[in-house]
């Protein structure tokens, strides 16, 4: 007697066989919301890679590699547990995302986990993230953020801040950082004076920035959405004279906030994950090559979450999720022949003759412990209306 195919062994079995001539991959990010901003350069990166590993026609037997869109809302899990759900019935063979990391875990427990859908977020980086249960289908290109508070910690005390008033935006990624931020900021001796919450979406922030104020500190943290809350409390604290430098982690990083707030944001400073090195000149030039900001905070990471994808897939001979997600720790890591942005051709080859590879790509990638980025920093001041790169960490 047969056995019957489970909807989890169907997937696959479609994933691994109809889509072998043309592999959908989706990316799922908030091109609405609250990182409106940086969602263009992060899709354009992962489709980047698609392209160059489809014009090389060196993936399996030919096949074609094309990415569907679709919208988190950043923080709407409904819209994005949606959206990832009409990304399995239009047949994608992996998800690029999420991106926030509220609604990435909504798309991995709702969508992924029952589909057994293999995702690779580029920016998803709550700490929550690394200890949920997630059969080995989850993995991230971004590091987790108790790797950036000690980051953000370090470079409070290099710059001799004694002293912060730290406020967050209140959903799993705001919280996570936070107490990251709080807890090694501490213990290397700082003082925090505040920790507050702020809502997304807010007219006036004054009431926030008040308690902010009232408690004092050397700076104000800001662990928030360059394009909702964020924006919102540094634009109030600066037009009540309260605070008039912020510590600015990653969610705070990219052009748009500088441009909106002003003049008056230079001399903050704080950090965002990325690299500097080969990989990330090489991507940067292939990206301005192709219209678009290589630099842009997680278009790196996004570019290297897709040809993670497709090299797993070469690795294993299949499509199939079940089948080419235990490859990607392999070709992420050492050993094997460093493998850069541009070069996922030489990659496909080389995986195809049975040899090894270690992806290193635009970030720098190595992944470590559940499958997440062992983490490496930009340090960033915003000088004359720009966010600069000062340092890496």
């Amino acid at each position: 007697m047969k056995k019957l195919l489970t909807a989890t062994a169907a997937t696959a079995l479609l994933a691994g066989t109809a889509m072998a001539d043309d592999v959908k991959l989706g990316v799922l990010f908030g091109f609405t919301g609250p990182i409106e901003s940086l969602a263009p350069a992060m899709g354009s990166g992962a489709e980047l890679a698609m392209a160059e590993v489809t014009e090389s026609g060196k993936l399996l037997d030919g096949s074609t590699v094309t990415g569907t869109r679709a919208d988190t809302g950043c923080i709407d899990n409904g819209l994005a547990t949606s959206n990832g759900e009409r990304m399995i019935a239009d047949g994608v063979a992996g998800i690029i995302g999420g991106d926030c990391s509220g609604v990435t875990g909504a798309i991995l427990q709702n969508v992924a986990i029952p589909n057994g859908m293999v995702m690779i977020s580029p920016s998803a980086t709550s700490p929550g993230l690394s200890t949920m249960e997630d059969n080995g289908l989850f993995f991230r290109t971004a590091p987790s953020d108790a790797r950036e508070g000690q980051v953000m910690a370090d470079i409070l005390n290099d710059r001799g801040i004694g002293s912060i008033a730290l406020t967050y935006t209140n959903n799993d990624y705001g919280k996570g950082l936070a107490d990251a931020i709080q807890s090694s900021f501490e213990a290397s001796g700082g003082e925090v004076t505040i920790v507050a919450a702020h809502e997304d979406g807010k007219a006036d922030y004054s009431a926030e920035v008040g308690a902010l104020a009232s408690a004092g500190g050397d700076i104000l943290v800001v662990a928030g959405y360059l394009d909702q809350g964020g924006l919102g409390i540094i634009q109030s604290a600066l037009d009540s004279g309260a605070f008039d430098t912020f510590g600015l982690p990653g969610g705070m990083i990219g052009d748009s906030l500088p441009a909106n707030v002003g003049p008056d944001l230079n001399g903050s400073f704080g950090q965002i994950a990325g690299s500097g090195g080969e990989g990330a000149e090489k991507y940067f030039a292939m990206a301005e090559a192709a219209g678009f900001d290589g630099s842009s905070p997680y278009s790196p990471e996004a570019y290297d979450a897709a040809a993670l994808f497709m090299l797993a897939m070469q690795a294993a001979g299949s499509t199939a999720p079940a089948e080419y997600g235990a490859k990607i720790m392999d070709v992420a890591n050492a050993p094997g022949e460093k493998i850069y942005p541009g070069e996922l051709a030489k990659g496909l080859e080389l995986l195809a003759a049975g040899q090894e590879i270690d992806y290193v790509g635009a970030s720098g990638v190595e992944l470590i412990g559940p499958g997440e980025s062992a983490g490496s920093y930009r340090e960033i001041e915003v000088t004359d209306g720009e966010n600069k790169t000062v340092n890496f960490r």
